[in-house]
């Protein structure tokens, strides 16, 4: 089975993905590929570059994400922009390692963790999605503490996210990373006997 795995920022879901892999599950990470088709000599960090001009590069050629950073959450038409830019790319490589992974372990659970996977229209892809879930003042805490950020710079980017209360309506499980880590990992236990992977 193939079940796409996302959140919203700062609700838990590297802890989730950690906790599937420790039970067995094989993970395609959204985040790692972003990164990959932002490094040096990849043609999607050289059209970003291109768009958004030299200034978001560092001396040594990588991405300054910090200064895109500060500009595609303060301006949303520049935040779809970037979208255009690097999507196609980072979901063809998505479907080529899901792919590779569900050929090669017909047996394991593939979790594809994909931060923005209702907001990029990708819940087909899945047999079901698991959502990590956290309130929005939860969430804008863990923010602020994580990358000290300021209130409002923690709620620009939680504002840039569909609202997670529509995800939580949208998802098929919901793992509640609110409370205890205890707590989580029972959830996880649960989510595993009842698909039968145990």
């Amino acid at each position: 089975m193939i079940i796409g795995l996302t959140g919203g920022i700062a609700t838990g879901k590297s802890t989730v993905s950690a906790l599937l892999i420790r039970k067995g599950a094989l993970l395609v990470d959204a985040d790692v590929i972003a990164r990959e088709v932002m490094l040096p000599g990849h043609p999607v960090l050289a059209a970003v570059a291109e768009h958004f001009g030299q200034a978001v590069l560092l001396a040594d050629g990588t991405l300054d994400r910090k200064k895109l950073g500060d500009i595609v959450f303060r301006e949303p038409a520049q935040r779809q922009a970037l979208n255009e830019i690097t999507h196609p790319a980072i979901r063809l490589e998505i479907r080529r390692q899901m792919e590779s992974l569900e050929r090669e372990h017909p047996e394991r659970l593939v979790v594809v963790d994909i931060p923005l996977l209702f907001e990029s229209g990708l819940e087909s892809m899945f047999e079901r999605v698991m959502l990590v879930y956290a309130p929005a003042s939860i969430q804008k805490e863990r923010l602020m503490n994580r990358n000290q950020l300021t209130a409002e710079e923690a709620v620009a980017r939680i504002n840039s996210q569909m609202d997670i209360e529509e995800k939580k309506r949208k998802a098929d499980v919901i793992i509640d990373n609110s409370g205890s880590a205890e707590e989580t990992q029972r959830q996880i236990d649960e989510f595993w006997l009842r698909s039968d992977f145990a």
